[in-house]
Order: structure tokens, then C-alpha cells, then sequence
């Protein structure tokens, strides 16, 4: 089974026709989705997203995304645990020459838990980390 995780930015590009990735992220959306992939995200990238979302959009979309998100077949949502908390703070202490956010540290430790090697996404800190950023 193929799955790559998605990051916020994505999520958002996917939910905002505003947003200057929208014709891009939904091209890629398509074609992940026609060759099969699953999607891997986590409860700390959904709670960025419905911030990000209800700031520059309105409540409704931040609903609406959740809706979707929660009733999707191929979204599945790691909650992150306490194990996964600690190996990201250490991650985050690690790298003081890299802006990563925690919630990224938290991404990176998933993927690395799940042998992700892509993610959704055009943050260049997933790069950075290791991984293939696919959303151009």
C-alpha cells in the first residue's frame, strides 16, 4: 500500500481556492488518489490546519475540512503520543540551525515510525529533514 503524508499547507492549498498552491495541490491530490495512495496526517498537523483555516478563511471551512477529514476513507490520523512527543522534542532541541516547528518534529518522527519517505506538502523543511516534498 502506498501512503505519503500530508502536511498542513497542503491541507489548506487542497481547502482554499485563495491559496497560490490551490491549482497545484489539487492536481497532485488527483493524482495520488488515481495511483492508489493513502494518506497519513496526525491529530498536531489537523489542529494547525482548523486554526489556519478558521484565521484566513471562516469557521465553516474549518468545519467543513474536519467533516471531510473525519468521513475520509483514506485519511488515516496518527494521534501523537507521548513516545512520539519526546522524540520530537529531542529532534527540536537538536536542530537550533533549522527554523522547524514542533508540530514538524512530531511530522518527521511519524514518517520516520512508518518509513514515509514523501510528503504532501511544499514546506521546505520536510526536505531539510530528509524527505520528498511533492507539492510544487
Amino acid at each position: 500500500m502506498k501512503q505519503i503524508f500530508v502536511d498542513a499547507n497542503a491541507w489548506i492549498a487542497l481547502s482554499s481556492k485563495r491559496d497560490r498552491l490551490h491549482d497545484s495541490a489539487i492536481a497532485l491530490h488527483r493524482e495520488l488518489l488515481e495511483a492508489g495512495y493513502r494518506y497519513i496526517t496526525t491529530n498536531f498537523v489537523l489542529d494547525e490546519t482548523y486554526t489556519i483555516l478558521l484565521m484566513h478563511i471562516g469557521h465553516y471551512a474549518a468545519v467543513d475540512f474536519g467533516e471531510r477529514v473525519r468521513s475520509s476513507s483514506v485519511i488515516d490520523v496518527i494521534h501523537v503520543t507521548e513516545g512520539i512527543e519526546q522524540d520530537a522534542w529531542s529532534l527540536f532541541k537538536q536542530y537550533s540551525d533549522k527554523q522547524f516547528s514542533f508540530t514538524d518534529c512530531t511530522s518527521f518522527v511519524v514518517m520516520r515510525r512508518l518509513n514515509l519517505i514523501e510528503a504532501f506538502t511544499n514546506d521546505h523543511h520536510f526536505e531539510q529533514a530528509g524527505f520528498s516534498a511533492r507539492l510544487r
